[in-house]
């Protein structure tokens, strides 16, 4: 039998020195940004009932989920999303609790990505939560959020705008089953041009059909929205238009120039997400770093329906394009090493914690030998060694 004790499961990785400076530097940046905007944190559990992650609920197909069973031989699921979660957190702990209520989190999810294409099957994953709030003040509060998130961290972001609605109400009108109409939602999200036509073209070509094909390319300003006003004559989608037509004006007073993208080709987990919807990318990262939209139906599962927009960024990729752009503080090399002669190892571990309270920067030998302690700061780049006895004497390492 093959032993596996010395690697990593497919789609996991050990996080290293920089790595895991960069994950809690950015971490550290983005909570204070939620926090800031009255935002509280919570944390589930990394381990749920499958009950809550049922493809009908979460839209997360069973295969993609990594399971096991408890004591009690019942299906457990290893955190493959946070919102379902939260919006379990919402409806019982705190059912009792005044609307609206902003919660953010910082936790791991786990989720199978087949071929994984440069993805994860374990992401670092921050976000916040509104819940119990609708209209367009709590739209723009969240998507705000979004874009002063992502600006604390990179400069060069671009947010991109879509409504699931109109997507939907375009949808509705195909003589096709709910597993084809989800194919073709797919086949919009990934651009896949050649599937969408294939599957269009064996339909009567109706309007609707029409516009479905074009949804891909449907990516801009706002002349992105007059184009689809020209071809499209069904209300509710027109509807759903106007709506992002405001919502984007809204946002053009941020002053956001080319970094604010309208594409009616965001069709997010249509089973999920109710009206607006909205991804962030930065560059030097190829998937969205930002994922987020409003799902006012996702808490009747609950039986405790209350309207809900959020989002989540994927830290691991966002502090990965902060690091390789040096935009993360590198970790400081000790600048005395404290070595201590027999018998006086306690009084070099006193002395190392005076140095930082003197805002010195100091590392406790574990060394037997004064050869030694010397070798590995001239190894590390620390400049001076202190060594303690009777007295203390400091010398240059010649570093």
């Amino acid at each position: 039998m093959k032993n596996y004790s010395k690697i990593t499961p497919v789609g996991t990785k050990d996080l290293l020195f920089e790595e895991c400076l960069a994950n809690r530097t950015a971490s550290s940046i983005l909570g204070n940004v939620f926090s800031a905007r009255g935002f509280h944190e919570v944390l589930t559990p990394g381990i749920e009932f499958y009950d809550l992650f049922s493809e009908e609920i979460s839209g997360i197909p069973m295969e993609y989920m990594f399971k096991m069973s408890d004591s009690k031989g019942r299906l457990m699921v290893v955190r493959p999303d946070s919102t379902l979660p939260i919006a379990r957190m919402v409806t019982t702990r705190l059912m009792n609790e005044k609307h609206p209520i902003r919660l953010y989190y910082n936790q791991r999810v786990y989720r199978y990505n087949p071929g994984l294409t440069g993805r994860s099957n374990e992401v670092m994953q921050t976000g916040i939560e509104l819940i119990g709030a609708k209209g367009k003040r709590a739209d723009l509060e969240t998507i705000t959020t979004a874009v002063e998130a992502l600006s604390k961290c990179v400069p060069d972001f671009r947010i991109e705008l879509g409504n699931a609605a109109f997507f939907k109400a375009l949808a509705k009108n195909l003589p096709v089953s709910d597993d084809e109409r989800e194919k073709i939602r797919m086949y919009i999200e990934s651009k896949n041009y050649s599937a969408l036509n294939s599957a269009l073209d064996s339909l009567e070509q109706t309007q609707a059909v029409n516009v479905i094909r074009k949804l891909p390319r449907l990516f801009g300003g706002i002349e992105v929205l007059d184009e689809a006003y020209k071809i499209c004559d069904d209300k509710t989608a027109l509807k759903t238009l106007e709506y992002l037509r405001e919502i984007y004006n809204d946002l053009t007073k941020l002053d956001l120039g080319d970094r604010l993208i309208i594409d009616l080709g965001l069709v997010q987990r249509n089973d999920y997400y109710s009206d607006i919807v909205f991804s962030g990318y930065v560059v030097g990262s190829g998937e969205p770093v930002l994922i987020g939209g409003r799902y006012d139906k996702l808490l009747d599962n609950f039986d405790a329906p209350a309207p809900a927009i959020g989002f989540g960024i994927n830290v691991d990729a966002l502090a990965q394009v902060m690091m390789n752009r040096g935009n993360i503080p590198q970790k400081h090399v000790a600048d005395v090493l404290v070595h201590s002669e027999k018998g006086y190892e306690i009084e070099a571990i006193k002395y190392t914690a005076t140095l930082s309270e003197a805002n010195i920067l100091g590392e406790n030998s574990v060394f037997e030998t004064e050869e030694e302690a010397l070798a590995y700061a001239k190894d590390k780049g620390i400049k001076k060694l202190a060594v303690v006895g009777k007295e203390i004497r400091t010398t240059d390492t010649g570093v």
